[in-house]
Order: C-alpha cells, then sequence, then structure tokens
C-alpha cells in the first residue's frame, strides 16, 4: 500500500466544483482520495491510498494517485507529490525490552 500527498493549485474552480472539493474534504487517505484546501480554495492538498502490486514502486503509486486526483474532474496545475511506501514501515511493539 502506498499513501500518496499531491499538493496543487486548482484551476478556475466554480461554485459546483467548489461543493465537491467540500465534500470530499477529509485527511484520510483512501482510494477515491480526500482533499485539504485554503480558504480562497485555489490551493489544495489531495491525499489517496494506492494499492501496491508486488514490483510496483513510486511511479506507478504516482500514476495511480494522480489518475483518482482526476476522477474528480477539477482542472489543477500539479506543484509537488510525496510517496510513502508503507510496505517499509517498521512498527515497533509496546513494551518489547532488549
Amino acid at each position: 500500500m502506498f499513501r500518496v500527498m499531491i499538493w496543487g493549485k486548482f484551476d478556475g474552480l466554480d461554485d459546483v466544483g467548489r461543493a465537491a472539493v467540500q465534500a470530499a474534504g477529509a485527511t484520510a487517505f483512501t482510494e477515491e482520495g480526500t482533499f485539504t484546501h485554503d480558504g480562497s480554495f485555489s490551493a489544495f492538498t489531495f491525499r489517496c491510498q494506492a494499492p501496491a502490486g508486488p514490483d510496483d514502486g513510486e511511479p506507478e503509486a504516482t500514476r495511480k494517485a494522480v489518475a483518482a486526483l482526476d476522477a474528480h474532474g477539477h482542472a489543477y496545475h500539479l506543484l509537488r507529490v510525496a510517496v510513502t511506501d508503507m510496505r517499509q514501515i517498521k512498527i515497533r511493539q509496546k513494551g518489547r525490552r532488549r
């Protein structure tokens, strides 16, 4: 599983688009993606969770996240993308002593 954050700027978001972004607003990572935005609806952060195949890397995760962003149908300018491969995250167990 990958978690992808995309930072961008909306390009001419109308009132219907603003309502749709507001409805998809959250801080959770989902496969459909969620938005956080500034007060003027110009800049946004899009959080997306992308399934990982055995040979998938950051480029594949980025493509999946951009496809999820494109599915929302809002014109935008991409500023930056950050990808975290959750398969690489190590979780320490509490109470374990060395």
